[in-house]
């Protein structure tokens, strides 16, 4: 990976710290300090999850990721927009809230207060369900890869329960985070369909694939075994082919069982492998498998991937040249960018006839969290729009939003600097889009000066200014993934 440069910050530590307080307060108002307006195009919801804890009762958690899971829902209609935020009340959020203390470790490093011996051989695992939410088959599910999706009310972000999705999912079986959907599935007659999987790792890992349609019903369901421990966040589609990233990582549980660290603490990333990449095909009866090999580093997120002539395939991925290990006795708040590997663009070029894989950097600034417009999923396509840092050469927290053009390589960056800190963008198509970058990108931004959120809404053709900037009354921690949920016609 290439390395950056180190130049003047464009940020304080301290005021990127105040984005990881704790916002334990529900919430329920039409957002009303607005500046421009907001498009009348903009009907449906916008649906956004990510830790709201950073603390379970005055104990401070060692990882972000390991806090409960806080969905925020912005729903759009006639120029106006209603916020609300609800905890999902998993059942360990639910028995901490009533205990007053924190009950479970966090899989991250967060360790149950008064040492290793209140942790010994306490393997029980939190569904924390905070990295994803999505509406699908009339059902809002927030997603955490380590288990079963939590069922909300779209309405009001009531919960639900646990959902098995109709019987799919067994005692046991987790469903990812980063579901694809496929705008024109040749396994569902070209209607939408979604594409998820789920992970059981160990010496050997089994990677099981759904696709379900419009409605929820299964479409199918199949499994590949690969060798040695997966730690697999994000994966790509194409219409043949399910593409996952095999990270070269290692996992040594007995640290954790002893009490000493968290399961997350435990995973070793070995710089000397090579990273494997698994291609399982999506056409019945899903058995050749091809499995190949890339120097990639550690990819935690994908752009998007595409066919070309029937005998290559394109992967554009964050790519870090290794994973940063999550140390038992240091404070995330006090990191030093500087240090760390940045994640880049990278597009990988896979030939199906030679069995070789090619890589070029994209673009050299440090990003994350990548979004395209939904009805490119899959196929070619031409924009990416992605949380970036201030500077094109040095590794800083996300404080822009970057479009690039990916055949001629042009960019426009939109920067939040000094004060904002930034996430990951999500784009909506307008209605009667006349090109790919026809849409609506919304990007809800943490503002320290005011230590409140904004949602940013850009015109996705030109960002180098907002449409309109919703100032909340509070603000939101820093956040995971989103969605967006169009109102019925």
């Amino acid at each position: 990976m290439q390395q950056l440069e180190t130049t003047s910050k464009s940020y304080s530590l301290k005021d990127w710290q105040q984005g990881y307080e704790s916002q334990p307060q529900e919430f329920e108002y039409g957002i009303d300090d607005i500046e421009g307006e907001i498009p009348l195009d903009l009907s449906g919801t916008l649906y956004r999850n990510g830790p709201g804890l950073l603390d379970v009762h005055g104990t401070p958690l060692q990882h972000p990721f390991d806090g409960d899971g806080m969905i925020c829902a912005f729903t759009f209609e006639n120029g106006r927009c209603f916020f609300r935020n609800s905890f999902v009340k998993t059942k360990e959020y639910l028995e901490e809230q009533k205990a007053g203390k924190m009950l479970y470790r966090g899989v991250f490093g967060s360790q149950k207060p008064s040492g290793w011996l209140a942790n010994l051989f306490d393997i029980r695992v939190k569904n924390i369900a905070n990295t994803n939410v999505i509406y699908w088959g009339n059902k809002l599910l927030a997603l955490w890869e380590a288990a079963h999706p939590y069922r909300l009310n779209p309405e009001n972000l009531e919960t639900i329960g646990l959902d098995d999705l109709d019987g799919i999912l067994k005692n046991g079986d987790v469903f990812s985070a980063h579901p694809r959907i496929d705008p024109h599935s040749p396994y569902n007659d070209g209607k939408p369909s979604l594409v998820n999987f789920g992970v059981k790792p160990g010496l050997s890992s089994t990677i099981t694939v759904y696709e379900f349609d419009e409605l929820g019903k299964i479409l199918a369901q199949y499994s590949h075994i690969t060798p040695g421990f997966s730690f697999i966040h994000d994966f790509v589609i194409t219409p043949n082919y399910c593409i996952f990233f095999q990270n070269p990582t290692t996992y040594n549980p007995f640290p954790f069982i002893f009490g000493f660290r968290g399961a997350g603490e435990c995973v070793n990333f070995q710089s000397n492998q090579p990273t494997k990449i698994i291609l399982i095909p999506r056409n019945a009866p899903h058995q050749d498998v091809i499995t190949l090999e890339t120097e990639a580093g550690f990819i935690f997120h994908h752009s998007n991937a595409f066919e070309v002539n029937n005998n290559e395939i394109v992967v554009d991925s964050i790519c870090y040249a290794e994973l940063t290990q999550i140390q038992s006795d240091a404070n995330y708040k006090e990191v030093d960018f500087e240090k760390l590997a940045p994640g880049q663009l990278w597009r990988f070029k896979i030939n199906l006839t030679t069995k070789q894989v090619s890589k070029e950097l994209i673009n050299p600034r440090c990003v994350e969290f990548p979004y395209v417009n939904p009805e490119n999923v899959g196929r070619e396509y031409r924009y990416v729009f992605i949380g970036a840092t201030d500077s094109a050469n040095q590794n800083a927290p996300l404080q822009a939003l970057l479009k690039l053009d990916l055949v001629t390589n042009e960019q426009q960056l939109y920067s939040f600097a000094p004060k904002g800190f930034a996430g990951e963008p999500v784009f909506i198509p307008k209605n009667n889009p006349q090109s790919e970058d026809d849409g609506w990108i919304l990007d809800l931004i943490y503002d320290s000066s005011h230590h409140r959120s904004d949602l940013v809404i850009f015109d996705s053709k030109d960002i180098s200014h907002p449409v309109a900037t919703l100032h909340l009354r509070h603000h939101i921690p820093y956040g995971l993934h989103g969605s967006w949920k169009k109102n019925k016609t």
